[in-house]
């Protein structure tokens, strides 16, 4: 584990201030070490052996200083150079840019109705934004990710500091295609209007350790005894939704050529969407209880999520792997923090079986490491 300290400055002349200790106080103690000490069964079930779950975890302090913010980020086997499968947080950095290019278009905005070419699914901008964090509803990511393109949204990415990234593929369907489907417009009730198709460059294979996992996967119906290759698949390590996420919830952190292009009204729609549970947004909480896309605290409960506490997130689960990056904040305490996380729960070390441990290991971990993250922050002298 490693405290990374920052306000925000370029990676290059962090790693070298850091390195030389210019400028800073003496760095504390690491709370997440004894965090993962924690004799909860559900930590200690997976920090039994971290390796096997491929365990990697950043909590950040925020410490408030005037009008500006620093924060404190303890690392726990975090490295971006090790794979794993990013899942549903992908559709993070697709809502933020695509919420940023609809600021570019005089003809369209969130409230804009549209589908895809021959497609019986008709949504607003705002309706898919809002479904993409209340309950990671994959066709509305795939609708904002033909509106954007994989190469706009790497593109965007990389030009705002934020990376390693690659974006490849829709989720679901449509998984290959390098080129886009053409998307019609409502202009008003009865008017359309239709945008051509985008060509994208090809997916170049990853070549990173962990890149092929398990003993084997099913293909239909047949068992494949090969490890499996996530090389063509997309690529969001901890450090760079880490990274989007700073971004989001404190801008005013980053210099302004790494900030995303977005008014503070589409901020706050942003996150007003980050933060809504199912039944905010209409589900049914028999189906979709309040934790069902807030892995921390509450993943593995029933319970409504107080007013006063508020998580601003985007969770991911496929392939054995669960992930959650937050930015967590309760008015009653005074608590704020940011809380990245990882695991992969694949017993048998078969892929694409749909025999994972999510609700054994995975989910009572995440909930139980948000706990415990937030009791420390209540008592943590701020």
């Amino acid at each position: 584990m490693r405290l990374i300290r920052y306000l925000h400055i370029p990676i290059l002349l962090q790693s070298l201030w850091l390195f030389l200790g210019c400028g800073q106080e003496a760095a504390p103690e690491d709370p997440l070490a004894a965090i993962l000490q924690s004799s909860d069964p559900a930590i200690a079930r997976v920090m039994a052996d971290p390796g096997k779950y491929e365990l990697q975890i950043r909590y950040t302090q925020v410490r408030r200083e005037g009008d500006s913010v620093r924060f404190d980020a303890f690392d726990y086997r975090v490295d971006p150079r090790v794979y794993y499968y990013p899942a549903s947080t992908v559709k993070f950095p697709v809502a933020v840019l695509a919420l940023e290019k609809l600021a570019t278009i005089d003809s369209i905005d969130r409230d804009t109705r549209y589908y895809i070419e021959g497609d019986s699914v008709e949504q607003s901008f705002a309706d898919d934004l809002v479904q993409i964090f209340a309950v990671s509803d994959n066709h509305a990511n795939n609708r904002l990710f033909e509106f954007l393109g994989q190469d706009a949204i790497n593109d965007s990415l990389a030009a705002r500091g934020v990376g390693p990234v690659r974006l490849s593929h829709r989720l679901g369907y449509h998984r290959d295609d390098t080129s886009t489907q053409p998307l019609v417009y409502y202009r008003n009730d009865s008017t359309t209007f239709q945008s051509g198709p985008l060509t994208n460059r090809p997916a170049q294979r990853l070549d990173l350790p962990g890149i092929t996992k398990g003993s084997g996967y099913m293909s239909e119906d047949s068992l494949v005894a090969h490890p499996f290759d996530f090389g063509l698949k997309n690529y969001l390590p901890l450090t760079s939704l880490d990274g989007i996420l700073k971004r989001v919830i404190f801008p005013e952190a980053f210099p302004e050529h790494e900030r995303f292009r977005l008014s503070p009204e589409q901020l706050d729609f942003l996150r007003y969407a980050m933060q809504i549970t199912p039944r905010e947004a209409g589900y049914d909480p028999e189906i979709y209880p309040d934790g069902y896309c807030k892995f921390f605290i509450f993943g593995d409960g029933q319970v409504r999520i107080p007013r006063e506490l508020q998580i601003f997130n985007k969770v991911g689960f496929a392939y054995g792997t669960l992930s959650d990056g937050a930015y967590i904040r309760d008015s009653r305490y005074g608590v704020e923090f940011f809380l990245c996380a990882t695991l992969l729960v694949n017993e048998n070390g078969v892929f694409n079986d749909d025999q994972y441990e999510y609700d054994e290991v995975g989910i009572p971990f995440l909930a139980a490491l948000g706990r415990a993250v937030y009791e420390y922050e209540k008592q943590r002298e701020k």
